[in-house]
């Protein structure tokens, strides 16, 4: 069962969230001398980003990779690769090492052998923060998208093209068996339509709410 934590603002959950996983990742540089930090894409996890860059932590250990990309340029105000390098690579956070998750191949088909045997050497994942959308699809796994039932399989390569309704563009993504190995697991999302949207989720499949995989060991962090 997920572990769910609300707080009484935003501002002080992305606080106390981005404490919490300098906490964890310097745990695992301590004990391992190493650390993937996997993260998401869009504008919510942007202020946990913000304070998690002047963690003081060992980041020319830790690695860092998206849980998923649409695949447009870097230089497109879309790309998730740019607003990483924008809230999070930066001050001492500007250490880390970053595994892409975009080429500039025509298509991620094009891509996934190269990409894939550069993510590998950096599984599992330490500590992994993910998000949600109100349809219950986590990183670029969507109800409903080309590739979901392949990418739930406890078989799944670690990263696998997807294309979906709910998508504007073609994305590549981690598929669930990498994201229900990471060490420790946290969930961010706000607002009542989407705790409403993650009650619902954890009594669903994981074909019907893809956010549903991983949520049996996940620290779910929420407010209005």
């Amino acid at each position: 069962m997920m572990d769910f934590h609300a707080y009484p603002d935003p501002e002080m959950m992305m606080l106390r969230l981005a404490q919490r996983l300098a906490s964890e990742l310097g745990e695992t540089l301590r004990s391992k001398g190493a650390a993937t930090l996997s993260v998401p894409g869009g504008r919510t996890p942007g202020p946990v980003f913000d304070t998690l860059s002047g963690a003081d932590l060992d980041w020319s250990a830790v690695s860092v990779v998206l849980n998923d990309e649409r695949w447009v340029p870097e230089a497109s105000p879309r790309s998730n690769t740019r607003l990483l390098r924008e809230r999070l690579l930066r001050d001492r956070a500007s250490a880390a090492q970053l595994i892409p998750l975009r080429t500039d191949a025509p298509v991620p088909e094009d891509a996934l052998e190269t990409l894939t045997a550069g993510l590998v050497p950096h599984l599992p994942i330490s500590v992994l923060l993910l998000g949600m959308g109100e349809d219950m699809h986590t990183a670029s796994l969507f109800p409903g998208a080309d590739n979901l039932e392949a990418a739930l399989k406890d078989d799944a390569p670690p990263l696998m093209a997807m294309r979906a309704p709910g998508a504007d563009e073609p994305r590549i993504t981690l598929t669930a068996p990498v994201l229900k190995s990471a060490l420790r697991v946290h969930v961010l999302i706000t607002g009542a339509a989407k705790r409403t949207a993650i009650e619902r989720a954890a009594k669903l499949p994981a074909r019907e709410a893809p956010i549903a995989a991983i949520l049996k060991d996940a620290q779910v962090h929420w407010s209005e």
